[in-house]
């Protein structure tokens, strides 16, 4: 990769805050920072060596308490680590909990192993309850980052001091993630994910390498966890969800597992999808999941793919001739969303009787029990899916006059 793009991602880390300023962007840009970590270190499965799991939140779930424990140690005086340094102490607990687990795990390949991470998933998260003196029970482990001794005059209590300090960790680690791409055991992990068998072959041990990816991307999980530790001063159960495992699996996916920079992409985009519409409306799941089918469906090379495509149609000097099928492309989506955002708020207005049947939907009062909005919802939607039957289409045939012969 060009040293252009990674000068760039820097700048782009550095100017974010200032770029987007307020309390709320900040908190969403250091969100971003720590899922892009997990994502990418998630990515080191199952894009560059084929493991679909299940249960990889536990690494990073089990590097955050144990950050949590230190943090706390550092607050009484028997700790001396400096804040800055924790998450590498979360990478360690997360590795060590790799070499663990991951000797189980990595025996079988394909779905045993998704099995298998799936229900070490959901031993951990049973532990929280059985060891509470460890885990903190439901109500988890809460902390103090700005304990200890400031370091250069940074405490990190500040919202700014926590992104820096995440955006640092978050450059190292894709850079250290990026150069395991290019090492032999990258290159065996890619082909122990596309061919086993001939790896076998060759003389590779493809458990073994299976193994080292594991506890390598276990590591980087860890550092993850440890960030939003120290970011939300607070462990607790869901750290080690299956919820967790599923959100950075949908987010790597999203954004585009071929790709190294992917799961950065689709971090971003997973976090503005969760800010924009959880406090918004209780359905943001569904639209969520509805998201990620349609990209599995259509576009399972993920936004990546999407982007990249239009490089060289742009190079070229030909994207103009794009413009009015995308166009007529985002008109047909803006139209069939329209209808189905009709559909899926009336039903949840009328699943919940305690809050009566009117609601505010785009600026306009409207009644969830009238037949009206009902009628217009499904003419949207249907029409909107038509129009996009026939912008699809479109785009294709414009595409394929653009393709060289």
């Amino acid at each position: 990769m060009k040293l252009s793009v990674w000068v760039v991602a820097a700048a782009l880390l550095a100017a974010a805050p200032w770029a987007f300023r307020g309390s709320f962007a900040l908190t969403l840009l250091t969100q971003m920072g720590t899922l892009a970590i997990f994502a990418l270190s998630y990515n080191m499965l199952l894009g560059q060596g084929g493991m679909l799991s299940f249960g990889h939140a536990v690494y990073s779930g089990l590097g955050a308490y144990v950050t949590v424990h230190a943090l706390n140690f550092l607050g009484k005086g028997a700790f001396l680590t400096p804040l800055p340094l924790l998450p590498l102490l979360g990478g360690v607990a997360g590795l060590a909990f790799g070499v663990l687990f991951g000797y189980v795990t990595t025996k079988r390949a394909g779905t045993t192993f998704a099995m298998i991470s799936l229900g070490i998933g959901e031993m951990v998260y049973a532990c929280v309850l059985m060891f509470p003196g460890f885990f903190g029970g439901e109500a988890g482990i809460s902390t103090n980052r700005t304990v200890g001794q400031p370091l250069f005059g940074l405490n990190f209590g500040p919202a700014l001091q926590v992104y820096y300090l995440v955006a640092a960790w978050c450059f190292a680690c894709m850079l250290a993630m990026y150069a395991l791409t290019r090492t032999p055991l990258g290159r065996m992990a890619n082909a122990v994910r596309d061919n086993p068998e001939r790896a076998e072959f060759i003389g590779y041990d493809t458990q073994k390498v299976r193994f080292l990816q594991l506890v390598l991307s276990a590591f980087f999980a860890g550092v993850s966890g440890a960030l939003s530790c120290i970011n939300f001063e607070i462990v607790g159960a869901e750290n080690v969800s299956a919820l967790r495992s599923g959100g950075v699996l949908l987010a790597t996916f999203i954004g585009g597992i071929p790709f190294f920079f992917g799961p950065v992409l689709g971090s971003v985009i997973f976090i503005l999808f969760v800010a924009a519409l959880s406090g918004v409306t209780k359905a943001w799941l569904l639209y969520l999941g509805l998201f990620f089918c349609a990209m599995v469906l259509y576009a399972p090379g993920g936004v990546a793919s999407l982007l990249l495509a239009q490089i060289g149609v742009i190079r070229a000097g030909k994207f103009g001739r794009l413009v009015a099928p995308y166009a007529a492309g985002a008109a047909a989506c803006a139209l069939a969303l329209c209808g189905l955002i009709g559909v899926v708020e009336s039903v949840y207005r009328l699943s919940d009787s305690t809050q009566g049947t009117r609601m505010a939907l785009a600026g306009m009062q409207l009644d969830a029990a009238q037949p009206g909005i009902w009628l217009t919802s499904t003419l949207l939607l249907a029409a909107g899916l038509v129009a996009l039957r026939l912008a699809a289409r479109f785009i294709s045939s414009r595409w394929a006059e653009l393709r060289p012969a």
